[in-house]
């Protein structure tokens, strides 16, 4: 399984024509269903006064995780060719939204995967795909006194901080690179009566 995957760095919006029908289309960075059910939600409430609200999402970095709507277009003309052109460019944690306005011509099957494909290419040509990094989150609770000892830890093997609270009793909240982290956690597991929560 591969350490790394690559998503788009911010949201982009992109447009194609056909015969009078418009196609606006929208890229947005995503990290789970649930957020992809709202936004979908969003954009349908925005644009109420639109035929069609079609979209394709990929998520995790296996891409295992993935889901094609048609939204009533015929079946396989709108969301397949919308992730489709996520799979061409590799990504994940991705929603692509193609919002059509009906120019009164029909453009056909051949003319409506056409139109959705070239749609969703354009919002995604003008992405910045980055590589991130697969990481695993890592809570550990400890008591003040061996703050040294966690400290020395986390300065070898590097994990970035998300949270932390020192007190009698303390708590961090970490997030490491998933190749790096069986090393980090059998180090922390050598100091005698801390937590760790995966």
């Amino acid at each position: 399984m591969s350490d790394t995957y690559k998503t788009i760095a911010a949201s982009t919006e992109g447009i194609y024509k056909e015969k009078g029908s418009k196609f606006l289309s929208f890229a947005i960075p995503v990290h789970d269903v649930e957020e992809v059910k709202e936004i979908v939600k969003d954009y349908r409430r925005q644009f109420y006064d639109a035929r069609h609200v079609c979209y394709a999402y990929m998520l995790g970095a296996e891409r295992k995780n993935w889901r094609a709507n048609d939204d009533g277009e015929p079946a396989g003309t709108a969301g397949r060719p919308i992730i489709g052109q996520i799979n061409s460019r590799e990504l994940t944690n991705i929603l692509v939204i193609v919002v059509r306005y009906f120019g009164g011509i029909l453009l056909g099957t051949g003319g409506l995967v056409s139109a959705y494909k070239e749609a969703a290419a354009d919002a995604l040509n003008r992405a910045e795909i980055i590589e991130k990094t697969v990481d695993e989150m890592i809570s550990i609770n400890f008591d003040y006194v061996m703050i040294n000892d966690v400290m020395r830890v986390i300065k070898e093997t590097n994990p970035h901080i998300i949270h932390q609270t020192f007190d009698n009793q303390c708590t961090m909240q970490l997030s490491i690179h998933k190749q790096d982290a069986p090393v980090f956690l059998s180090k922390l597991e050598k100091i005698t009566g801390l937590t760790i929560q995966e």
